[in-house]
Order: C-alpha cells, then structure tokens, then sequence
C-alpha cells in the first residue's frame, strides 16, 4: 500500500481505506478462484494496482466519463481506477464467469457504485464508451479491431477518446500493424521500480 502512496500523494481517506483492503479481499478470493497468479500476490500492489493505476498518470478521467475494462479478469486495470475515479462509471467486463463473481464481490464490499460488472463478450456489446482500458488480454492489433466499434467519437478529456492498453515487453511490430498510429508512454517515466523497465501504455484513437 505504501507503494501507492507514494506515487499519489493527493488520496483521500476513503480511496486509502479501499486501496488498503485490495490485498485482503483478493487473497481470500483467490485462495477459492484463482483469478491472480499465487506467486504474484508478495508483489500484488506494484504489479497489479499501480500497474492499473498508470493510466492515471497519463489521464485524469473527467467527472461523467464512461470507462470500458475489456477483458477486466479479476478487475485490473478497473477496479483501481474506479477508486482513483469515482466520478467516473466504469464497465468492467469479461467473458468467463467466475471472474466477474470476483469483480463484483469486490465493488460491492468496496461499495463502488461507479463499477457495473458484466459477465460478457466484448465483442458483443453495443455500447459505446469514451475509452476502453486493458491490460494485455491479446495481441494489440486484434484488440483494436476487437473493440474500436466501442469508443465513440470526440471526447472531453485531455486526450481524445480512444482505447489505453497496458502491455510489457517487445511489441514495435504488432504497433506497425495498427490502423492508427499510437502514442506509447513508457512506464518507466512514472515508476522506478524494474518491474516497470518494458512496460508501457498505448493510446490509440480508433478512426
């Protein structure tokens, strides 16, 4: 938690109390479906919550924005953004069941009425939404194709509407199959930690 805190400084008491109880609320449900690798929770609050939480070191979702978490798993990025954002309705879905049965025992105990938790096919959605946030569910390219007909035209924020997508690693080919260029923030611009030395997040805006 002390992680957090560090990189947002500007938390109020309820976000810290909510940020606080995520490593409880997901070792418990992880122990009965495992939604976050076991191994990963000794490093849960910097691989998954400030992970998520790097979108919001790019983007400061402005009050009234609609947030898509496709392909969400166990919430991430989601739910930390829905803590950072509560001013902002965030979608939170997936197509596999007993994940979304997580994500939404955990908005309910954290009582985040900002986050509806579907257990659906993005794809199948017809919804559109300012943004659509994830983190690495597939290759880049299928993704944009996978969800653009999601984000619709314009956009208030400091950044036009479009799709946030968290991934690590070598990816420039899959950026130069993209239909639109992309703007690429590396993590490590943000965030010390040799976690986040490969990590970045793309902002594309679908045409």
């Amino acid at each position: 938690m002390k992680i957090i805190e560090h990189y947002f400084t500007g938390l109020n008491a309820l976000q810290k109390v909510q940020f606080g109880a995520l490593l409880s609320l997901y070792g418990d449900w992880n122990s009965r479906i495992n939604v976050i690798s076991r191994k990963d929770m000794d490093n849960f609050y910097e691989h998954h919550v400030l992970h998520s939480l790097a979108i919001a070191k790019v983007i400061s979702f402005a009050p009234g924005t609609k947030v898509l978490d496709a392909g969400t798993g166990g919430g991430f990025p989601g739910i930390p953004l829905a803590i950072m954002f509560p001013r902002t309705q965030f979608v939170l879905a997936d197509s596999i069941g007993k994940k979304i049965k997580v994500v939404k025992a955990v908005a309910d105990t954290l009582e985040l009425a900002n986050v509806d938790a579907r257990h659906a096919r993005v794809d199948e959605m017809k919804e559109k939404f300012d943004f659509v946030v994830s983190r690495a569910v597939t290759a880049l390219p299928q993704f944009e194709l996978w969800v653009r007909d999601r984000v619709s035209p314009g956009g208030f924020n400091s950044l036009p509407n479009g799709i946030l997508y968290l991934k690590g690693g070598d990816f420039d080919e899959e950026l130069t199959q993209l239909k639109t260029k992309p703007v690429v923030y590396p993590l490590s611009q943000y965030f010390s930690e040799s976690y986040f030395e490969t990590k970045k997040l793309v902002h594309i805006k679908p045409k």
